[in-house]
Formats: C-alpha cells, sequence, structure tokens
C-alpha cells in the first residue's frame, strides 16, 4: 500500500503514517552470559520456519516495521504469519540498531514477552 500524500509506495517521510523508514537497521543479538536467547531459539526452528523469520528480519534491517507492534517496556514484537504464530521480540538502540532479545510463539507469548522486556532493561542498564 503506497502513501496518498506523497503518491509513492515507501514514504514514512512525507505524511509520518506509513510504516516504511528510509533508515536501514543492523541486527544485533542480546548476549545473556555467552549465549543469545535469540540464536537458541531460531536454531530449534525447522529450515522453513526459520526461512520465514529471517524473511521478517530482513525486512526490519530495511526499516519495514508493518508488522509489528509495541508489546510495553520498550519492547516490540514482530508477528510473523506462519506455523504456531512465531513472535520475534526486539528494542531499538540509538535509532540504527534492532537488539534481537528472544523468540516464542502464540503459545507462550505472555511469558516471553515478560522475558524479552527483562533482558531489555537488563541491556539498557548495561549500556549507561
Amino acid at each position: 500500500m503506497g502513501c496518498a500524500a506523497a503518491g509513492k509506495n515507501s514514504c514514512c517521510q512525507w505524511c509520518g503514517m506509513c510504516y516504511y523508514s528510509p533508515v536501514s537497521y543492523e541486527l544485533r543479538e542480546y548476549i545473556e552470559g555467552s549465549v543469545s536467547p535469540f540464536a537458541k531459539w531460531f536454531r530449534g526452528l525447522s529450515a522453513v520456519a526459520a526461512a520465514r523469520v529471517d524473511r521478517y528480519l530482513r525486512r526490519l534491517e530495511q526499516g519495514n516495521f508493518g508488522n509489528c507492534r509495541s508489546v510495553g517496556g520498550g519492547v516490540y514484537e514482530v508477528r510473523v504469519d506462519y506455523g504456531p504464530g512465531y513472535r520475534v521480540y526486539y528494542g531499538e538502540d540509538q535509532g540504527r540498531w534492532i537488539i534481537l532479545l528472544g523468540g516464542g510463539d502464540k503459545r507462550r507469548q505472555s511469558q516471553d514477552i515478560g522475558v524479552a522486556i527483562d533482558r531489555w532493561r537488563a541491556y539498557k542498564q548495561r549500556r549507561s
């Protein structure tokens, strides 16, 4: 869906209502001890599910936040329309990094959100 104000497909700089951002982001993983909780979850996915999740992550890198929503505490959720309702949780740091906090599915969504918010708090605390 394009922007009515600018007549373009990607234009949030024009109308402020589109989901596309002209800024690209760098994906980084939150590390607990020496382990990335996101990578641990991702490695457990089937090849097809991992490819679907990866497609959504590439969109985030390009600034396309169309299937994301805030879940509180500065954490966002990417809803992957595949399988049992996969979710990826992340925070945005300094407007240029997306910190992958973890993943899950619809069945454990409430618990996963709580854990992601705790990880985001710990990440911000370490950065300050």
